[in-house]
């Protein structure tokens, strides 16, 4: 896998300030996975390894662009996913900063694991039980600054659905900043740890292949909208009706689609066979 120069200052007189991360001097390259792939591997190393530590401010994004060389939206892309993974926190208007990182428990669930539409439907049971309670207490626990995060999420999933770009992420930020906004620290780390592998469509070939139009995404986008507009309100009851629905709307969803996909593989085995059948006479 690609990696990204890890070179850091090793004395203050380099330019390393207490609270402020060591200035990057990598250049992402461009083979392999992509670009924000790699400044997401590069970053994540830097803050397991200590390089970067709890409460340190990450470079400006013109910062990373000129040292990696790469594009705003590929630092966006980076910075979201670092978000989404409970790496970093964004204050809009001061800047990122490196979160505490919480010792593992004993709870995981690995990206491997949820391999097949059994496994994602069995987790999105997990998430009906689970976020339908986060999203009521979030609605009474939430501070103005938390519901600001939940916006600019939904914000950038709807800027990202016309233009196909990245919606996984900001879906999951979205999720994972409502269950930190329960001030109750188990639901975000049951959050972090499923990570972006518990959104349907990261694991389910026929959930993109169905949404070619963009339909699937922009009625997800609604339910959020829902979601949000009752937390914003201070509305216990309507955020956990709304997150049930959007949750069991996504199980229904699935379902669906994995249907279309059996259908289609048995048209085309039977089509497959009808051909070998006549070609044999």
């Amino acid at each position: 896998m690609p990696s990204l120069s890890t070179e850091v200052p090793s004395t203050p007189d380099a330019g390393v300030t207490a609270g402020v991360a060591p200035p990057f001097t990598g250049r992402v390259r461009t083979r392999g996975r992509g670009l924000a792939h790699n400044l997401v591997d590069d970053f994540g190393a830097r803050i397991r390894d200590g390089v970067l530590r709890p409460g340190d401010k990450l470079p400006t994004e013109s910062e990373i662009m000129q040292a990696f060389g790469v594009s705003r939206t590929v630092v966006r892309e980076a910075l979201s996913k670092l978000q989404a993974a409970g790496l970093v926190e964004t204050h809009h208007g001061v800047g990122t900063f490196v979160l505490q990182q919480r010792a593992s428990g004993v709870f995981r669930l690995d990206a491997g694991d949820i391999a097949t539409s059994v496994d994602v439907l069995a987790v999105l049971e997990l998430r009906i039980s689970l976020e339908t309670e986060s999203a009521g207490l979030a609605a009474t626990r939430r501070t103005d600054e938390q519901l600001r995060a939940m916006r600019q999420a939904l914000d950038d999933f709807e800027g990202n659905v016309g233009v196909a770009g990245d919606t996984v992420a900001p879906d999951f930020r979205f999720h994972l900043q409502i269950a930190q906004s329960t001030g109750n620290p188990y639901f975000a780390d049951i959050m972090s740890h499923l990570g972006t592998t518990i959104i349907p469509r990261t694991r389910i070939s026929a959930i993109r292949n169905l949404d070619r139009s963009g339909v699937y995404l922009s009625r997800v986008n609604r339910e959020h909208e829902e979601i949000y507009a009752a937390i914003a309100r201070r509305d216990a009851e309507s955020a956990r009706a709304a997150m049930r629905i959007h949750l069991t709307n996504s199980r229904e969803r699935l379902r669906m689609a994995q249907e279309a996909a059996q259908q289609a593989a048995s048209k085309s085995r039977s089509a497959g066979a009808a051909s070998e059948g006549n070609g044999s006479r």
